[in-house]
């Protein structure tokens, strides 16, 4: 692992483009028919890439740990998760627009579904849809704007996801998850995890109280789960330490915001994977780095759904010649993690990686898929490496030492 500020010594700012594309939890696990999503996906574009690319497998922050998506996507944009370490409130703030104080605290939201005694059922709300979201946050909004001195500001995410930011004085972040993290679980109150915090819990627990009155009446969405309380960190961004303009192309507001926190410009993308290859071709002479980030492999993996995962990925496959026609310097397939559809969830184990380059050593993988990419001559390595290596193949890399 090489430290970013050696990196910042190294860089060099050039004209040189890379391209990153995250498939979003790819990696996977032999389910049906004994194979992964990437075997069983009908994928040519992808595994002719492989073959002309050096492949290997990441990991997001050292092997057996299960990552969450900030720090797996920190890693991969050159960042040390360990030594930044980021709530999701901030993150899914950023991501719809808000912007922060010192004064803030953010959570992220789930509307929820809770049974007569009390327990959760179903932890999305069965995904609905974004526009009752809206509808959902504009009547919390009405009924709960402010508690014990602090102000309650409600703002819609994606189908079950929302953002609540709580803004008044000495609030703190040392908070545990206000979710079970699982159904089946009795619903789950914040409790203070360091002292100065107990004010900040019993606010919070307020809330979910009055949410939960005020919900009662729409089902399924008739309870809210709230987790990663945190403040603004102040990271330096990619272009102090890195020299580059990058720019972000993704559909969720989490990961929006996450390119944000490190300094990306965030370009309009739409909802489909088709408009964010539009975009990345529209945008293409504007910035020299691009984050590229696909969603649904993700979901369709935390629902157990592998036919869906898999139609994604060959969606993805469609549009790689359209990404190469650009003739990037670098591009770079991967995922933050593995969200194996049999385990439902994020997973510790490596993620297949290609990158291509006219600067690379070929190897011996042949397709794009986590058995392939063991042959690779990039071998098993962290993902926080990959940057570094994307600029090494970029030219943007100066020389270390006399």
């Amino acid at each position: 692992m090489v430290n970013e500020e050696i990196i910042k010594s190294l860089a060099i700012k050039t004209e040189s483009k890379i391209v990153l594309l995250v498939a979003d939890g790819i990696g996977d696990l032999p389910s049906e028919n004994n194979k992964t999503v990437l075997e069983e996906a009908f994928i040519p574009n992808l595994n002719k890439l492989a073959s002309k690319s050096a492949c290997g497998l990441t990991d997001p922050i050292s092997c057996g740990i299960t990552p969450g998506s900030g720090p797996a996507h920190l890693s991969l944009f050159g960042y040390d998760p360990i030594k930044y370490q980021i709530g999701r409130g901030v993150l899914e703030a950023l991501g719809v627009g808000m912007e922060l104080t010192s004064r803030d605290l953010a959570c992220r939201g789930n509307f929820a579904t809770m049974d007569e005694s009390g327990i959760i059922t179903d932890r999305r709300a069965g995904r609905i849809p974004t526009k009752l979201n809206e509808k959902i946050c504009r009547i919390m909004q009405d009924k709960i704007s402010q508690i014990r001195g602090a102000e309650i500001i409600i703002r819609p995410g994606k189908e079950h996801r929302f953002v609540v930011v709580f803004r008044g004085k000495d609030l703190e972040e040392g908070l545990s998850d206000a979710d079970p993290q699982k159904v089946g679980e009795k619903t789950k109150f914040a409790e203070p995890l360091q002292l100065g915090a107990k004010k900040t819990a019993e606010i919070v627990n307020e809330f979910i109280n009055k949410a939960t009155e005020v919900l009662k009446e729409h089902y399924p969405a008739n309870t809210v789960l709230l987790r990663g309380f945190a403040k603004h960190p102040g990271l330096p961004t990619m272009k102090e330490l890195f020299k580059l303009t990058p720019a972000a192309i993704a559909t969720y507001p989490m990961y929006k915001g996450l390119a944000k926190l490190v300094g990306m410009d965030i370009l309009e993308a739409g909802e489909t994977i088709e408009k964010e290859f539009k975009t990345l071709k529209e945008n293409y002479q504007k910035y020299d780095f691009f984050y590229l980030h696909i969603k649904k492999t993700d979901s369709y993996g935390e629902d157990g759904n592998f036919k869906k995962k898999v139609e994604i990925i060959e969606e993805v496959d469609k549009y790689i010649p359209e990404a190469l026609a650009l003739k990037p310097d670098v591009l770079v397939v991967t995922g933050d993690h593995s969200t194996p559809a049999v385990l439902k969830g994020h997973s510790w184990h490596p993620n297949p990686f290609m990158l291509f380059s006219k600067y690379i050593r070929a190897d011996e993988a042949e397709q794009f898929n986590e058995k392939e990419c063991v042959k690779g001559g990039l071998g098993r390595f962290s993902a926080v490496d990959v940057l570094p290596l994307m600029m090494a193949n970029a030219l943007k890399l100066q020389k270390f030492g006399a």
